[in-house]
């Protein structure tokens, strides 16, 4: 790792607020080589809000920063420790095995943003991996991502992702890749197990100390401020859980290192957004048993955040029975907030009034999705098409269904479910026409893959505004064709 010359044209200065507050967890380390850095994708909205510029990250020196390889002075690239359930097996100590967290950078809203690598090379934590990404998998983040970001769902953010003239190996050949991203901060409940596997009481709390001045102040005024921070982090994976299932998005790999403290979604690697309804659905090629389905989300989110609450029970209190009482009691606010997260997001996706007896809006909720799950429905195109229907055209929506006799005596029951009928404009403003369908984020990857980022740019250009229909982008709001077939994602390691 080198220092920039002149940083101040790249960057305000980096914080080492983490490394500084934690050593305990972050490992000072330094990003490989890059033989041959060329810029892929650059989020220039990104950059400029975080003070960068755009024109002096695609200089020598700006491809040096987002690779780590250049860094301003005084910054402190570390690798985070962390411990985490993968698929349920504890591993005691995992950590960033092939990335580094820069520093910290204040933006021009002034909150501060983790600036991170993935893909720069082995550290410490490797566990024998290569500590390389390949080019497919690093797009793959950044489209998905800036797809959640404009979906309006709190995510980490893509900023740049540089080919390193590289070759990573896996079941072939690849082109290698460092993605740079952003991020509220990178703690996880990951963090919290193998701060409370240490027995260190005093770190447990200096990290807890540190997640609630970072994501929940105000926890610190409460009459118990872990417990406070437990229920404010189970009440903001609460409303990500439900927004991800609102609109289809599958994770693929909800291990406890994979779960943030400030409820934002974090690493998108077997992800992938449902093509027909199918609550079983499985994309990752590791998950055979099926843990991360995406009907299985929120009690798998459930699950990681009783890993938190045993992390914290030192914290909530001296007693341990009642200190596990008060945990048990949090834990489950989780799951009467999920419910209401998920029913308004469902009634707002059928453009039913908040205020609607639950007696009517349960059972049109209920009924519309098996209706759709029997059907093998297309999901996106399904909830878009209810605004034509709203408005007086159910053909659309009848020509996605083969039970027609039941879409039909379904849509006649929520048509009538409110006197003014279901609002159309504001369905519109929620169930998008745009989201990155698993065959085009395929075809996107393998061109980019080769050297064409053409297709990338349009994909981009459509994810990037989901809600707004417009000429010429009718292939991106199409269903995948029946030659796509079964569709499975990888991890990219």
């Amino acid at each position: 790792m080198s220092l920039a010359p002149d940083s101040t044209a790249l960057t305000p200065a980096l914080g080492d607020l983490f490394a500084r507050e934690l050593p305990e967890l972050a490992l000072p380390w330094r990003a490989e080589a890059t033989p041959e850095p060329t810029l892929l994708a650059l989020n220039e909205p990104l950059a400029e809000s975080l003070g960068l510029d755009p024109a002096a990250l695609r200089t020598p020196e700006g491809l040096g920063l987002l690779t780590g390889t250049l860094v301003p002075a005084g910054a402190t690239p570390v690798a985070q420790v962390y411990a985490g359930h993968q698929f349920g097996g504890y591993s005691p100590r995992l950590g960033d095995g092939r990335a580094l967290l820069l520093g910290e950078i204040t933006d021009t809203d002034g909150v501060l943003r983790d600036l991170h690598l993935k893909g720069s090379g082995r550290t410490p934590l490797a566990r024998g991996g290569d500590g390389l990404a390949a080019v497919g998998p690093m797009l793959r983040e950044y489209v998905v991502s800036e797809a959640m970001h404009a979906l309006g769902i709190p995510t980490t953010r893509a900023l740049a992702v540089v080919a390193t003239g590289r070759t990573v190996r896996r079941e072939t050949p690849l082109p290698g890749a460092v993605l740079a991203r952003t991020a509220s901060s990178h703690l996880r409940v990951g963090s919290f197990q193998y701060a409370r596997a240490t027995d260190d009481l005093d770190l447990l709390r200096r990290l807890a100390d540190h997640a609630i001045a970072r994501h929940h102040p105000d926890a610190a005024q409460a009459d118990n401020p872990y417990l406070a921070l437990f229920d404010a982090v189970a009440a903001a994976q609460a409303s990500l859980v439900a927004r991800w299932m609102c609109v289809g998005f599958v994770h693929g790999v909800m291990n406890t290192d994979n779960v943030t403290i400030s409820g934002e979604s974090i690493d998108y690697g077997p992800c992938a957004f449902l093509d027909v309804f199918e609550p079983t659905t499985v994309f990752s090629s590791i998950d055979e048993g099926g843990r991360y389905a995406f009907g299985n989300q929120p009690p798998i989110t459930e699950w990681n955040l009783a890993r938190l609450a045993e992390a914290l029970l030192p914290l909530i209190d001296d007693d341990q029975e009642k200190a596990v009482a008060l945990a048990v009691e949090g834990l489950g606010r989780f799951r009467d907030r999920y419910a209401e997260a998920w029913k308004a997001g469902t009634r707002a996706k059928l453009g039913l009034p908040a205020g609607l007896d639950d007696a009517v809006a349960t059972p049109l909720v209920d009924e519309v999705y098996e209706l759709m799950r029997a059907n093998h429905v297309d999901h996106t195109g399904f909830f878009r098409a209810l605004g034509s229907a709203a408005r007086g055209n159910a053909e659309p929506v009848r020509g996605l269904v083969l039970d027609l006799a039941g879409i039909d005596a379904w849509l006649e029951r929520w048509l009538a479910a409110c006197p003014s009928g279901p609002d159309a404009d504001a369905m519109d403003r929620v169930n998008p026409i745009y989201v990155p369908r698993n065959h085009l984020v395929e075809e996107t990857l393998a061109a980019a893959t080769a050297g064409d980022l053409a297709p990338l740019a349009s994909l981009l250009a459509a994810v990037r505004a989901p809600y707004d229909e417009r000429a010429g982008l009718e292939r991106y709001a199409e269903p995948a064709p029946d030659s796509f077939g079964d569709y499975q994602t990888f991890c990219g390691t």
